[in-house]
């Protein structure tokens, strides 16, 4: 397979740029034609931004090498994000008009020098783990185009798994940058409530929804993590970021992958009482192969098991209001909504408020017996997800909410805990099913952690070499 720009990692890609080796313009011209080319069999940008791209290049090119964190890297944002002077429908048949102005997390992209190339595809004001929009291509796995690429970040880790971008900016209320990751074989970072000054979640109910990088390395992602900390005009304007005393880049720790840490796996999963769910041999198969290779490497492994009493009817709850305000309020602006997402709406505003204020107790009670539970551990390891990338129009085979709600649980039923309990999450590819598809395994910090799961990562990703394999489309 001959070179082509876009087998560099973004890490890669900055360090062509700082030395020169390649243009900006370059790196976006070539992102651009591989979007032209070839995302009509993916389905990962819902908006491709060219003229602004380029000319962003351009200027870029024309001043030089600068200092900023992603200088020149190509990256791609998530369509639910608006920027100023676009239409982001956020997945919906709703009508839109020209933001006037960006959201704060673009304003932070921006700030990190890198240029976006446009906005990702979203399943409907991402309220799925799949990206299916009704009336619009769907977004693919480019290991197998017959399956969804996850959700809602599924277009984001499409396309950087496609080789469009080398980098990806999702967000996640629910497991949205680590499903779709698993899903196509590349990694993702939730981090842990309050790390990212522009979205870290004390904007959301429940403190649910963070952004979070997806890219092809554990070092990548570590990059984009302390570009988006790092800038101090950012983290005046949002006082409640965290920020911990004393603690370095997380790209240091990415990238020496050191340490010798306890962790625990576990057992089960919070839904369990509620849902049927079934461990698929691939997802088994991968948390043995990281279980023995974490033994080997010199870890301590135990099992550790988190109770999930009350935890599905609080989520429910909470995930049903998280929907009560998507801006449809008239009979045809319902009607406009897809069933799901209408079902969610309806729940949501027909909460008693008691309902509520239930849940976010038994959220916030959750949260400390969450913490305290893995306290005893610095990570714990899960599977990435229950079942295999499932094929297109799987989840919503039958259309009762009920059912879709609950397929997305057995697909996926270790990720939305993390974010009730507001912890720093990550997911990497540890080698392939019996299909040849990516299998991966997650792995939970405590809280503020995210050096130490980066660390466990980068020696995963060491010892099962992933970032060389690439699906066929590359």
């Amino acid at each position: 397979m001959a070179f082509e720009l876009h087998h560099l990692t973004a890490q890669e890609q900055w360090d062509q740029l700082q030395r020169r080796d390649a243009t900006v313009a370059e790196l976006v011209e070539h992102g651009l034609d591989r979007i032209e080319r070839l995302d009509s069999a993916i389905g990962a940008f819902a908006r491709v931004d060219a003229e602004r791209a380029r000319a962003t290049a351009r200027r870029l090119d024309a001043e030089g090498p600068g200092a900023a964190p992603l200088w020149g890297v190509p990256v791609a944002e998530k369509e639910l994000a608006r920027r100023a002077g676009t239409v982001s429908g956020s997945g919906s048949r709703l009508p839109a008009a020209p933001a006037a102005a960006s959201d704060r997390i673009v304003d932070a992209i921006d700030a990190t020098g890198a240029v976006s190339l446009g906005a990702t595809t979203a399943p409907e004001f991402g309220l799925t783990g799949y990206t299916e929009p009704v009336g619009r291509p769907p977004a693919r796995n480019p290991w197998d185009p017959s399956t969804g690429a996850g959700g809602s970040s599924g277009g984001a880790a499409a396309a950087v798994a496609a080789g469009f971008v080398p980098l990806a900016i999702g967000s996640d209320g629910g497991g949205s940058v680590r499903i779709p990751a698993a899903t196509c074989g590349v990694v993702g970072l939730k981090p842990s409530r309050g790390r990212v000054p522009a979205q870290g979640g004390q904007e959301s109910l429940a403190g649910l929804v963070t952004a979070g990088p997806i890219a092809r390395t554990v070092a990548d992602v570590a990059m984009a993590l302390d570009a988006l900390v790092a800038p101090d005009g950012v983290r005046r304007r949002a006082p409640y970021a965290l920020v911990p005393p004393g603690e370095g880049p997380f790209l240091s720790a990415a990238v020496r992958g050191e340490g010798r840490f306890q962790v625990g796996v576990l057992e089960g999963s919070v839904w369990d009482d509620a849902v049927d769910v079934a461990l698929d041999p691939g997802s088994a198969a991968a948390v043995g192969r990281a279980t023995t290779a974490l033994d080997e490497l010199g870890h301590g492994v135990d099992a550790v098991r988190l109770p999930g009493e009350r935890y599905p009817e609080l989520f429910r709850v909470l995930w049903a209001a998280s929907a009560a305000g998507i801006p449809a309020h008239s009979a045809a602006e319902l009607d406009l909504l897809e069933p799901y997402t209408r079902a969610m709406v309806e729940r949501g505003r027909a909460l008693p408020a008691e309902t509520l204020l239930g849940a976010l107790a038994a959220a916030a009670a959750f949260e400390r017996r969450a913490v305290a539970t893995f306290d005893a551990v610095d990570a714990v390891l899960t599977p990435a997800l229950a079942l295999p990338p499932m094929p297109l129009g799987w989840f919503t085979a039958d259309p009762d909410p009920d059912v879709v709600f609950t397929r997305q649980v057995q697909a996926a039923p270790y990720s939305s805990f993390v974010n009730v309990a507001g912890l720093p999450a990550i997911v990497v590819p540890v080698g392939a099913d019996d299909t040849g598809r990516p299998a991966g395994v997650q792995l939970i910090g405590r809280p503020g952690g995210e050096a130490t799961i980066l660390a466990i990562a980068r020696q995963l990703e060491r010892r099962f070499g992933w970032p060389r394999r690439h699906p066929p489309l590359w």
